[in-house]
């Protein structure tokens, strides 16, 4: 178990030093239990060079193999008192505020024996790091793992607010190509760029923000305009405060998605959260 943790600890945090510190042993100690472990499976699961180490395509395979077993261990006291079950839900910011909690209480009128945490997830990870039964994650989908549902599709366009659209001129695709274009790791420009017949290349000047309801205030407060999917941008659209400058639109090539462990998806609580959250998003 020590190597497991090991070695799940060091392929979560990208070297043996964090996974050392973490566990609060030593990165020899680290080291030595992943060799360990290497020898009693007679395979490698790390590429070790000297600016650090990454997994190898079966530490990978492997890597997925232990998280079930661990969530497998750490769920099988997942029932509380009296019957009760904890379900802990995974989902990063603007997708809580604007599409989960609302909804929430439907889900919890008639479920009076889940008691529900939820925690606030980086967007800009595809692996979990945080403790979940159930995790949405913005992603396109090829870096997640265990059972994976896309909630719904999305079409993404540039959106202002209506002081800064009428001071700037902003009327069609090209008025937009000249105002400043606000950034976010999470939404790229380059989808949109193209579907309008521009140069596709992503804008170099322009604030960067890292969660996309961020992006979408800062685009209220009048400092650019922000590209979005209409979708997740509705409270500011249905309030006024953003308004589409074109109707040019294409789908965006990055969604929400709901996972679990494929050990977790036959646990009820997981299963009906899930298809609950599809449902209610697919109306």
């Amino acid at each position: 178990m020590h190597a497991l943790a090991a070695f799940e600890a060091a392929a979560r945090l990208g070297g043996f030093a964090p996974a050392a510190e973490e566990l609060c042993v030593t990165p020899s100690a680290v080291s030595h239990r992943i060799r360990q472990l290497e020898q009693q499976l007679a395979m490698q699961l790390f590429e070790r060079s000297s600016t650090g180490v990454r997994l190898t395509t079966g530490g990978r395979m492997y890597l997925a193999q232990v998280r079930e077993a661990f969530a497998a261990l750490a769920h099988s006291g997942g029932r509380t008192t009296a019957g009760r079950v904890r379900l802990r839900v995974s989902a990063p910011p603007t997708f809580a505020r604007q599409l989960l909690m609302p909804r929430l209480p439907a889900f919890l009128q008639d479920r009076d024996d889940i008691d529900l945490e939820v925690h606030v997830g980086n967007p800009l990870l595809a692996e979990v790091t945080e403790p979940a039964d159930v995790a949405i994650r913005w992603s396109d989908g090829k870096e997640l793992s265990g059972v994976v549902h896309r909630l719904f599709e999305d079409r993404l366009g540039p959106l202002a607010a209506p002081t800064y659209i009428t001071a700037h001129g902003l009327r069609s695709v090209a008025d937009v190509a000249g105002a400043t274009l606000l950034r976010s790791p999470l939404l790229p420009w380059g989808a949109w760029l193209q579907a309008a017949g521009l140069p596709p290349s992503e804008p170099e000047r322009g604030a960067v923000f890292n969660d996309l309801g961020m992006l979408l205030e800062a685009a209220s407060a009048g400092l650019g305009v922000a590209i979005s999917p209409r979708r997740l941008a509705a409270a500011w659209l249905d309030s006024g405060r953003l308004v589409p400058i074109t109707e040019v639109t294409t789908v965006s090539p990055l969604s929400y998605y709901v996972t679990c462990a494929t050990a977790d998806q036959a646990r009820p609580e997981v299963a009906e959260f899930m298809d609950w959250l599809r449902e209610g998003l697919a109306e």
